[in-house]
């Protein structure tokens, strides 16, 4: 496709195969990703894990990703880098080698790291390339992009229960070939990238801000801290959810990550519907029914019994999901020109954040019992009312 093309067909509208490719590639990098969580109750049998190994582990991978996303962002914001795309899926192969045949856990946190690594490359550019795609519907391009990882997420668990249980570790590098697709793809989708910038490059990026710059800086801080308090209660579900199914439940390990596909995959059509909502009535609408929708249901997740459980975390993963595709949104129309940097902070930043955080759970866990974590965590989302202190759609139109 030439520079003209991709120019008019962005100008268009949605340039939909660009984004289903990106979409699709999302989905292969975060069931690689997903596999690490789902492998920890086979790698704390393997090597005799407490809870505070399994938070390392999660920190490994989300912590090097939080390290290198933000660098990496503003780096490409300055230097746009289309062919750096493949080679995010080539590291994620590496790591996720690691994960298949490493001997001891010392080998594992290596790999998990490597996987990191690979994250960290791609989501900077990716998430600029579905910018570039979006045809001026940021809230639709956006949640294309993150529900493939959402739903690529929310496979990993059933890869483990019926591929990676049954064959054994060594059954991951089969998802390896994933990675190898996913490069060949994203070598098309960089080639593409590189015309549409082509034919931006020599238009200027108007990047002034909409508002006061103490304005914007508070206001991304707020943002940043919710999807911080966002990603605990994620990783809370990610890491340990299993666990809090078999200990409190004595459910089987497939039943346990069939419970953890439905909330994963409650997140996946979450976050769709929230950026169509955030198109048609703009993101704060989204913030506020993710905020103040959540919070009763995880209260209530602690006390109530498989099956209500299973129907709570499906609620819970569909109204958390939603905001995410509008904070991003709302992120790249506080600070213009700095996709890369936006999706290092929320892609990366926030998600080590998180990764930390889940340490920590994991200590909670070991002294106070897994039960504990859940009563901590249910309450996180109270911590969303500060979405009050953000500006609103009415400071956008004066500041302009």
């Amino acid at each position: 496709m030439t520079a003209a093309a991709a120019s008019a067909r962005s100008a268009a509208g949605p340039v939909y195969p660009i984004l289903i490719a990106i979409s699709l590639c999302h989905m292969l990098n975060d069931v690689m990703q997903s596999l690490l969580s789902a492998l920890y109750p086979m790698l704390r049998t393997a090597f005799q894990l407490d809870y505070w190994h399994i938070g390392l582990l999660t920190l490994a991978f989300q912590g090097t990703a939080s390290l290198l996303q933000p660098v990496i962002g503003m780096a490409t914001d300055r230097k746009p880098m289309p062919m750096s795309l493949p080679v995010a899926s080539l590291c994620t192969f590496v790591g996720v080698m690691g994960l298949a045949f490493a001997p001891s856990y010392a080998g594992v946190l290596i790999g998990a790291m490597a996987v990191g690594f690979g994250s960290a490359i791609f989501h900077p550019e990716s998430s600029r390339v579905a910018r570039l795609a979006s045809g001026g519907r940021f809230g639709l391009a956006q949640s294309v992009f993150q529900v493939g990882g959402n739903f690529g997420q929310s496979l990993g668990p059933l890869l483990a229960a019926f591929v990676v249980l049954p064959l054994g570790r060594p059954s991951v590098a089969i998802f390896g070939g994933l990675a190898v697709i996913s490069a060949f793809v994203l070598a098309r989708v960089g080639q593409w990238y590189r015309g549409a910038m082509v034919a931006r490059v020599r238009k200027a990026t108007d990047r002034s801000l909409p508002l006061p710059r103490r304005r914007v800086v508070l206001a991304l801080v707020i943002l940043t801290f919710l999807v911080f308090t966002k990603n605990i209660y994620m990783a809370s579900m990610s890491s340990y959810y299993t666990f809090y199914l078999i200990d409190t439940f004595q459910v089987s390990v497939p039943t346990a990550q069939v419970m953890l596909f439905l909330f994963l995959g409650s997140v996946a059509v979450g976050t769709v519907l929230g950026g169509a909502v955030s198109d048609r009535w703009g993101p704060m609408t989204v913030i506020w029914i993710s905020i103040l929708g959540v919070l009763p249901f995880t209260l209530a997740l602690p006390h109530v019994g498989l099956v209500g459980s299973a129907v709570l975390s499906v609620l819970i993963g569909l109204i958390l999901a939603s905001a995410f595709s509008a904070i991003v949104v709302f992120a790249q129309e506080l600070v213009p020109g700095r996709v890369g940097m936006v999706a290092g902070i929320f892609f990366g930043l926030s998600f080590g954040m998180g990764g930390i955080a889940a340490a920590g759970l994991g200590v909670l866990a070991d002294h106070h019992g897994i039960r504990f974590v859940y009563l901590i965590c249910s309450a996180l989302p109270a911590l969303g009312l500060l979405t009050i202190l953000l500006p609103s759609r009415k400071e956008f139109i004066e500041g302009a």
